[in-house]
């Protein structure tokens, strides 16, 4: 079973609510699903949808091919009628539309009529059409039921009675009408997580011990501060909204020099603010942790869309020469954890930790068992109370083997705590002459950088492992890199190389990608931006040149069709 649902219509006319309620009762009902949107950058107006695919067995991409088109407005039937699959159906109000259409992939469900007739109210229709959705699918009533009682506990018994009667009306509906309908998607089993990527890297920094989250809120990077500040008086974290970026990096290292685990989330635009305080993190050693959430530029660009323009740009920002670890999770669960490991890095070797992610991740869902919490670090890694104060003397910028310098807590000791951003000495003093200088970035960068390499992780390699046609990628196009492995390994040798540790490189000791890569006939790299930016990293690092590559950056992510197709036509006969 593997079916597509698809919600069209303007902005404010509930299209997220309706996508966010079926996939709750989807994943409580144990299948698995992913999700994702596209939106304009308008409140109201303009034509959305909220894609949901649902499935007996794992999915993490999106296909082209659409089941059910719930449809509220016309722009959903012109757009996507053409995407319809042979048994597909189109749901739609005829009479909110002011058009009737009577072809037989047609339903016709009331869906203002019903609302006000059982619930007394048309902002109901939306409760409406997710039960005609599951009554078309064959599924009961009983988890949705559950949600409504829920999401409107607050609300009153008047407001919860009113949603059951129209989502009862709904489901009833379509129920009798859809004669065509030929789904059947009965509760398969135990219910599953449901979380977004923007969710996941919140829920790691939570975990994770953050105590410090600063940002302007920017699409589409807002919903990790949304989800750290729910937590805020349940875990201790003070969440605060700046009045521009340049404040959010600084009141982040101002956190962090006081002693917080701390964190700050933005996109390109904001990012951009941020570079100044990035170097200074880098020369004062404080630890930080920045969510870069891509979106399309230059400037405002699309910024509702998504794309992984801004690779190079995170590498290279920041005027001087320091070390930074960058991380692009490929799926909310990789997220998680990398936002932990981040953290971990950050402290370990004072540096900047970035997690590189985009609004295709940000905004879909996927469904999992759960996380393995037992496997998260939170090492502290600052001299705090008695290992402050017991110590004879306190360099906080020392000269060691390893770079890395005891971190003290201003406050927590006796010990002068200084730090500068000019150029200084071990104790934090401004200097000019040249030999300190070449030892403080001979201590920041090559004596921190083989350490640090030595943390990342090699690229997860799927299929076969002699494969002749490797199709690499990074962040989030793990999902779809790896289903058209699935699809395409029928008839041919092929393998996924996927790189969720950007940066550094790994090195190749426990797995050498790099020698994989040169004996396969043909490689792909698969990117959403249009130079290649990936692709360049590998040549520059590593001097591989790919075979070819697969660019997309119209602010959409690829398709799996649309996938699977391009590689089957440039991989004809191997």
């Amino acid at each position: 079973m593997d079916y597509t649902i698809k919600i069209g219509g303007e902005a404010g006319q509930g299209i997220q609510t309706i996508g966010d309620t079926l996939s709750k009762v989807f994943s409580r009902s144990g299948y698995h699903v992913f999700t994702h949107q596209d939106y304009e950058s308008r409140v109201r107006g303009g034509h959305n949808f909220f894609q949901i695919r649902i499935s007996d067995q794992p999915v993490m991409s999106s296909r082209r091919v659409v089941d059910i088109l719930v449809a509220m407005d016309k722009e959903s039937i012109t757009y996507h009628e053409k995407e319809l699959s042979d048994t597909g159906q189109i749901v739609y109000d005829a009479s909110a539309l002011h058009e009737k259409h009577d072809k037989p992939y047609f339903l016709d469900v009331p869906f203002v009529d019903l609302a006000l007739e059982k619930g007394g109210n048309k902002i109901m229709a939306n409760t409406v059409a997710v039960g005609a959705v599951l009554g078309m699918l064959g599924m009961d009533l009983d988890i949705l039921l559950n949600i409504i009682k829920s999401t409107f506990k607050k609300k009153g018994k008047q407001v919860i009675d009113a949603n059951i009667a129209t989502a009862r009306q709904g489901h009833a509906f379509a129920v009798k009408e859809c004669v065509q309908c030929s789904f059947s998607a009965a509760s398969k089993g135990e219910s599953k997580m449901l979380i977004t990527g923007n969710d996941a890297i919140g829920f790691g920094a939570v975990a994770s011990g953050c105590r410090f989250y600063s940002a302007y809120p920017m699409t589409p990077s807002t919903g990790i501060m949304n989800y750290i500040a729910g937590k805020e008086k349940e875990y201790g974290i003070l969440v605060e909204q700046a009045e521009d970026e340049i404040a959010a990096i600084n009141m982040a290292l101002g956190a962090s020099f006081a002693g917080a685990r701390a964190m700050t989330g933005t996109s390109g635009g904001g990012f951009a603010l941020m570079i100044e305080g990035l170097s200074l993190a880098a020369i004062t050693e404080i630890p930080v942790v920045i969510a870069l959430a891509m979106r399309p530029g230059p400037a405002t660009g699309l910024p509702t869309r998504t794309e992984q323009g801004e690779l190079l740009l995170t590498l290279h920002a920041g005027h001087g020469e320091f070390p930074r670890v960058i991380f692009a999770p490929g799926t909310p669960e990789q997220a998680f954890y990398l936002t932990n490991k981040a953290f971990d890095l950050a402290e370990k070797y004072q540096i900047p930790a970035v997690i590189l992610t985009d609004q295709y991740l940000a905004d879909s869902q996927w469904t999992y068992n759960g996380f393995d919490y037992g496997i998260l670090k939170q090492d502290d890694y600052r001299l705090r109370g008695d290992a402050f104060k017991d110590l004879a003397e306190y360099k906080r910028y020392a000269f060691t083997d390893s770079g890395v310098t005891p971190l003290g807590i201003p406050g927590d000791a006796e010990h002068l705590v200084v730090t500068d951003s000019d150029e200084h000495d071990e104790e934090g003093h401004i200097i000019e002459d040249g030999a300190t200088r070449n030892r403080m970035v001979d201590k920041r960068v090559f004596k921190k950088l083989p350490a640090i390499q030595q943390e990342i992780e090699p690229p997860t390699l799927y299929g076969d492992t002699e494969a002749d046609v490797i199709i690499a990628g990074w962040g989030s196009q793990y999902g779809i890199l790896k289903e058209a492995v699935d699809v395409l390994s029928l008839d041919r040798k092929i393998a996924m190389l996927h790189f969720s540790e950007v940066y550094p490189l790994p090195v190749r000791d426990s797995f050498d990608y790099l020698d994989l890569l040169t004996r396969a006939k043909k490689t792909f790299c698969v990117e959403n931006n249009a130079t290649g930016q990936f692709a360049r990293l590998i040549k520059a690092e590593a001097g591989f040149t790919f075979s070819a590559q697969i660019l997309k950056y119209d602010g959409r992510p690829f398709l799996l069709e649309e996938l699977t197709g391009a590689l089957h036509e440039q991989t004809r006969g191997l």
